[in-house]
């Protein structure tokens, strides 16, 4: 009895410390993040320009071109960690992420159509094109798996998902097939990386993907109550449309902006829910934040990895992550196999 209480009570035990931890290790990696790169500095130095930008070329590199990437990876990480907690919740399936409700080919759909049909090739200015294609493809995803009497449901929403992934994805292939000059632009965007993205994208997806973190704030009492299944959450007077909904535009803001921002970067969404459901237990209200801090851990780790890896080259960080999220994935889907059986 004693045992099982103490079971009980242990992930509430070490909820706060261990999100002190995290942010801890976050700020760690962040400071490397600044201090390694092609370029090598001395700590020292780098630590000296960090607070006093004398305009010397290392200067420049820190202020220039470390400093944004880290900033990039920051808040990019944190959309992508929020918005694959909140998808999971949402759909009470532990084997998605953001991009099964299509925000990722949406976005992928929209870049291809502002290259080549309006010539846009720096990210600054088909950023608003990859969010409006996230932002129609949610919606239509939303909207497909909504009909009927009964509502929206976590199957309906992922068929919906893989049925837009299926014709969206078809359409990108065979634009850019179609036009060589539109794949080299759009392959740059299509890896996902941190660098080479300038702050015109970051200041322009921010705001979006703010409102979508905040609004994730909001959402914690009611998807506590769906995971209990949908006729306890209306016991418990949770409105069904109104929490899906709201989740459903949070996921776009911030899955949204986040692909705007650095391109698709998949298995960050999938992974580290899990990671802060192992640390917080099943409450989501802690598993958020504890999401909003390991994404960009997982991130930045993954961009600092790249760098280091293929010296004096760079492994872009959507690369990076696809290789840590693929065995994580068939884990997952493993384990969820032999629970069932």
């Amino acid at each position: 009895m004693r045992r099982a209480r103490w079971r009980l009570w242990e992930p509430r035990r070490r909820r706060l410390p261990g999100l002190l931890l995290a942010v801890v290790v976050l700020a760690g990696v962040c400071l490397l993040s600044v201090w390694i790169g092609a370029n090598h500095l001395p700590f020292g130095v780098v630590w000296r320009v960090l607070w006093h930008d004398d305009g010397s070329q290392a200067a420049v590199v820190v202020h220039d071109l470390r400093i944004p990437r880290t900033l990039l990876g920051l808040v990019v990480g944190a959309a992508l960690g929020v918005a694959g907690a909140l998808t999971q919740a949402l759909t009470r399936n532990d084997l998605v992420e953001p991009g099964m409700l299509g925000v990722s080919v949406g976005a992928s759909a929209a870049v291809v159509v502002a290259i080549s049909v309006f010539d846009l090739t720096s990210p600054a200015g088909y950023v608003w094109f990859s969010l409006v294609g996230a932002a129609v493809t949610s919606v239509a995803v939303f909207a497909i798996g909504a009909t009927g009497r009964a509502g929206t449901s976590p199957a309906t929403l992922v068929v919906a998902g893989a049925a837009a992934t299926a014709v969206l994805g078809s359409f990108v292939y065979a634009a850019l097939l179609l036009d060589t000059r539109t794949f080299d632009q759009f392959r740059h965007w299509d890896v996902g990386s941190l660098a080479v993205r300038g702050s015109g994208s970051l200041t322009a997806t921010a705001p979006f993907m703010a409102a979508g973190l905040l609004l994730a704030c909001t959402l914690g009492r009611p998807l506590n109550a769906l995971a209990l299944g949908d006729e306890a959450a209306r016991g418990l007077g949770v409105r069904l449309h109104r929490a899906r909904v709201s989740g459903a535009v949070a996921v776009v803001l911030l899955c949204g902006g986040a692909t705007a921002a650095a391109g698709p970067i998949t298995f960050v969404g999938l992974a580290v829910p899990h990671i802060a459901r192992v640390i917080a237990g099943p409450d989501i209200r802690w598993v958020l934040p504890y999401s909003a801090v390991l994404a960009p851990v997982l991130l930045i780790g993954s961009d600092l990895v790249g760098r280091v890896i293929i010296a004096p080259g760079e492994l872009q960080v959507g690369v990076v992550t696809a290789f840590v999220g693929a065995p994580v994935f068939i884990v997952l889907c493993r384990r969820a196999r032999l629970g069932r059986a």
